[in-house]
């Protein structure tokens, strides 16, 4: 019952939504080219639907290697952050800075330096990705109880080996909250890129069909790009509830 309730809450979610776009539809008896019915998406989602997942394969495969570098990136930032102090106060303002500027100001730079192909679309949700899971491992990694490091000490572990064994351990919980964020945020990067320049992706589905007024379609592809969304941070928070199965228990106020 506890995982039939768990799938009926979102079925539900969705078909709420779904009814209140329909209603707003009838309300404002807006024109198909402005608000199209969920009925008429879904029809140009079934006729679509060999266009929609040829470019919904090369978006994933953005997300997923911007995924991939931005968390490698994000790790060992974090890991020279608390490793080497004196870089500390020279790294952090670099962290600061990069946060401060607008990514979305540097898709055009990435488009122009990387090109219109796949890289620059990667880099871009690296960028966005990089600084959460950073900043998450670089925390869990400072707050690790002082008990368990005096512990460690006391029957000899030190250096690279507690770093190892005890540091790296105790910020996991923290390093899992920051992929959340993570890959809840990585389809942004790819998206914008997209828009920006590109050839292929769901974001230049949806920006050529807006010029060209098939609404549906547009409609139909940002559907596609919230479906693989869920189901990426789906996949991803259930890789690690299995991995650390001692937080399993700790959020249970959703279910």
């Amino acid at each position: 019952m506890t995982h039939l309730s768990r799938l009926a809450r979102p079925a539900t979610i969705a078909v709420g939504l779904i009814a209140l776009w329909q209603i707003v539809v009838w309300v404002t008896a807006a024109p198909p080219y402005i608000l199209p019915g969920p009925a008429r998406v879904a029809v140009a989602w079934v006729e679509r639907s060999p266009i929609l997942l040829h470019h919904a394969g090369i978006t994933v495969t953005e997300i997923l290697l911007g995924l991939v570098l931005g968390a490698a990136v994000g790790l060992s930032t974090a890991t020279v952050l608390h490793t080497f102090r004196p870089v500390r106060p020279w790294l952090l303002p670099v962290l600061v800075v990069s946060q401060a500027i607008p990514v979305f100001a540097l898709a055009p730079l990435l488009v122009l330096w990387l090109g219109y192909g796949i890289a620059s679309k990667v880099v871009m949700a690296a960028l966005i990705i990089f600084f959460p899971v950073t900043t998450a491992f670089y925390d869990g990694l400072r707050r690790v109880e002082p008990l368990w490091i005096d512990a460690a000490r006391t029957l000899g572990c030190q250096g690279p080996r507690l770093f190892r064994r005890v540091r790296i351990p105790a910020a996991l919980p923290a390093l899992a909250s920051g992929l959340r964020v993570a890959t809840a945020v990585a389809p942004i990067g790819a998206v914008v890129g997209e828009w920006v320049g590109s050839s292929a992706g769901l974001g230049y589905l949806m920006l050529h069909a807006n010029g060209r007024m098939q609404i549906d379609l547009m409609f139909a592809a940002l559907f596609t790009l919230a479906i693989l969304s869920v189901a990426l941070y789906t996949a991803v928070d259930a890789a690690l509830r299995r991995a650390m199965p001692w937080q399993a228990g700790e959020t249970d106020d959703t279910r």
